[in-house]
Formats: C-alpha cells, structure tokens, sequence
C-alpha cells in the first residue's frame, strides 16, 4: 500500500531514535488506521514469499482503533495466518471479558479466519502453560508483533522490576506491579484496584523483540510520559520499552495526545 493512498493517512511527523521508526498523527483514529495499513502491507507482502504467517498480538485498549481497521483491509489471506497472543491473567475467571483472550476473541480472533489461534491458558498450571506455549511459539519464527507499551514503559507484561533484556526464558510467570494493575483499572478494564491480578503469564522481552518486524501502537495522554522515556530515556529496563530503539525493523505509532513533543 502507498504511503499516499486514502487508506493510509500521513502522519504530521516521522523521526528515527536509533533504529526505531516513529510516527505521529494529528488523531488516535488516524494513527490506528496508518498502523493497520502498515500492517496489512507487511501482512500482504509476507504471504506473498511464503506459505504462512505467525502473528502476536497485544490485548489493551490502546490497540482497539488499529484492531478495527486491520480487520476491515481487504484480501488479506488469514486462513494461512496463526495467531498467538502475548500475556494473560491468572486467576482470573475464564469468562472474565477482562481476560485478554476473550478480549482479542471480541476485537480480533473471532472477526477473522485464521489458521489456527493459540491463546495462553494458565489454568490449571501456569507453569506448564509457560512451558506448553514456549513450544508452539518456537515451532516456526514468529513474522508479526502488534504491541503497545504500558504507563510504565511495559512491553507485554515486563515491568520494570520483572523485565530482562538478557531473559533466558521465552514464556514465563510474573508479578505484576502496582503501576501496571492501576492502570488497568483507568483503562476500565476493571471496577476497581484489588479486582485486579497479581500475577500473568507473559512472553519475555527476548522473545517479543527476535521478531522480524514489529508494530507499536501508543495513543493517549496517559502514555505521554511513557513515550517519551521509551525515545529519549536509557535504554535500560527501567523502561522496557526502551529496547524498541534497538530493533531493525519496528515503528512506533503514537497520535498528538502521545507525543512527547506535540
């Protein structure tokens, strides 16, 4: 797709902080929509040069405008496409919409035909879970990551007192800390604080970034601050989301409200 079709709006601003690739649009819905694009693109041209595509994707608010677009592009072939999804609660109950497979089954797994979804059960042992979705995430490369970054510059659940950019791990149980449960709170995912989860089941930083080509996407007042440790911070676990500067090929989607320097 063309930088100057209809279907992709231009952003107001692109720069580049170390390899990493931002862009920042004027609304939310202008952001989502360019990121969709990209991702259809990059989608498109993978599925042209080989058979199938393995895709991650983030379940939070922040992703629901770019969810929204993507699944309207197109002639996208998703039944050569399996899906997996990158951190789930436990001790949540299955039926929970809080649950962040039933969230990406509202906003996205169930909206297309994919191949195969594989969602993280952590129920009734989460380690095993870890060990079993380990397995199927390494049985191929994964092509695809659709992320967000959290308040506290989390990627996936890698908070800063949990993330490890030297992970030995692939897949692996964390706690989850005060920052991120409040913020899923303000994001009304939850009535409120103590209904969150302590703990989740998360792919590492290691495993999120050996992805060929991954795909930001930050909107919001609420990650200003977030953004700008992530572009102009160390790279240091402080701020996981710091690492995305180190990667050849990702762009950071964030729209006026986002954007540390708007």
């Amino acid at each position: 797709m063309s930088l100057t079709t209809p279907l992709r709006p231009l952003p107001k601003t692109r720069r580049t902080f170390d390899q990493l690739a931002v862009e920042s649009f004027a609304t939310r819905a202008q952001m989502g929509a360019a990121a969709a694009a990209d991702i259809a693109a990059a989608l498109a041209e993978r599925l042209a040069s080989q058979p199938t595509v393995r895709m991650v994707f983030a379940a939070a608010p922040s992703q629901g405008d770019m969810l929204a677009a993507l699944a309207t592009v197109p002639g996208l072939d998703w039944n050569r496409v399996t899906a997996f999804h990158m951190d789930e609660y436990i001790g949540l109950d299955p039926a929970s919409p809080a649950r962040f497979a039933n969230w990406l089954d509202a906003h996205v797994f169930n909206r297309l035909p994919f191949a195969a979804v594989h969602r993280i059960t952590p129920e009734p042992n989460a380690e095993a879970e870890v060990a079993r979705y380990a397995t199927l995430m390494n049985e191929a490369p994964i092509d695809i990551v659709c992320l967000g970054i959290g308040v506290n510059g989390h990627i996936a659940f890698n908070d800063p007192p949990v993330a490890d950019f030297e992970d030995p791990l692939d897949v692996k149980v964390v706690v989850l800390d005060d920052i991120c449960r409040q913020q899923q709170v303000d994001d009304d995912c939850f009535p409120d604080f103590a209904s969150v989860p302590h703990q989740a089941v998360t792919l590492t930083v290691p495993r999120l970034v050996r992805a060929e080509r991954l795909f930001c996407v930050v909107p919001g007042s609420i990650k200003r601050e977030a953004v700008a440790k992530t572009l102009y911070g160390p790279i240091a676990t402080e701020c996981p989301a710091s690492i995305l500067r180190n990667h050849p090929a990702c762009t950071l989607y964030i729209d006026k409200d986002s954007d540390p320097d708007a």
